[in-house]
């Protein structure tokens, strides 16, 4: 059940949802993981997500730095709340296989699996938080540790290699990871989703700035931080960001999101840029 609600936002037309819930999704197997480029094409605007602009984003507009980080928080905090057990249900729906409406695709490996093998054990898929819950010590509290912004079936095995580490390029490969790579301090997801893990991690220091009782997190220029409210490194995942743009089953995640749970938006989906002009 939906747990605390507070003033949302009208949804976009369903006819927009249509379209994108009919694109494609990302591929399920993905090529191993590569250092990044020296050199990346600036991230831009989702032409998609541009009609949003004259509306949600309105009071966003024309903003930078940090008046805009501040003008994002003000409009992503306004949202629709989820309890820790609504999160199981909700992910079957944000994180369906377009191709197969009984499983869902896991982040990390890309694999295609079963929605009703979310549990504990191994072959089963769980609640991974992409901001590690450890980072601010808010573990599955309301808020930051219920905000499927950044809560994506995961892997139970992958889930736990990753574990709580920073995001950063280099390592060995993941058994079954679909081409992540890890070492001690931290972890490379596969090339798909980099941009996604990048946008999530954005999204969380804007929209948790230590309000609502919970810790100001911010993104940091390192690795290893424990349980601090940071996560790294930060001129990796604004490479990731730019290297992997938004792709169609981020948009429809995003979109699904905003229409029928939280009723707020990831802004650096629609807006990619936008991580340029902040950080």
């Amino acid at each position: 059940m939906l747990a605390i609600r507070t003033r949302h936002r009208k949804a976009a037309p369903l006819a927009a949802v249509a379209v994108l819930v009919g694109l494609a999704g990302p591929s399920l197997t993905a090529s191993p993981a590569t250092a990044t480029p020296a050199t990346a094409a600036p991230a831009t605007a989702s032409t998609a997500n541009t009609d949003y602009d004259s509306t949600y984003y309105k009071d966003a507009i024309g903003k930078t730095g940090d008046s805009l980080k501040s003008a994002l928080h003000t409009i992503v905090s306004d949202q629709t709340k989820l309890s820790y057990s609504a999160v199981w249900d909700a992910l079957k729906a944000t994180d369906e296989d377009p191709d197969n409406s009984g499983n869902v695709i896991l982040l990390y490996s890309g694999v295609s699996r079963s929605k009703s093998l979310n549990g504990g054990d191994t072959g089963d898929w769980n609640r991974e938080h992409v901001w590690a819950k450890s980072h601010g010590d808010f573990g599955t509290s309301t808020g930051p540790g219920t905000d499927i912004h950044h809560l994506r079936p995961s892997d139970v095995r992958v889930n736990s290699v990753r574990g709580n580490k920073d995001f950063d390029n280099g390592g060995s490969a993941v058994s079954e990871g679909g081409g992540s790579l890890t070492d001690s301090d931290s972890f490379e997801p596969r090339d798909a989703v980099k941009g996604d893990v990048a946008r999530m991690i954005f999204y969380m220091a804007v929209r948790y700035e230590g309000g609502d009782g919970f810790a100001d997190l911010e993104v940091n220029g390192q690795v290893d931080n424990g349980s601090s409210p940071y996560i790294g490194k930060l001129s990796v995942l604004k490479a990731w960001n730019d290297e992997d743009p938004p792709d169609a089953f981020e948009e429809r995640r995003n979109q699904v999101v905003y229409d029928e749970y939280q009723h707020n938006r990831n802004p650096f989906v629609d807006h990619p840029e936008w991580v340029e002009s902040i950080w």
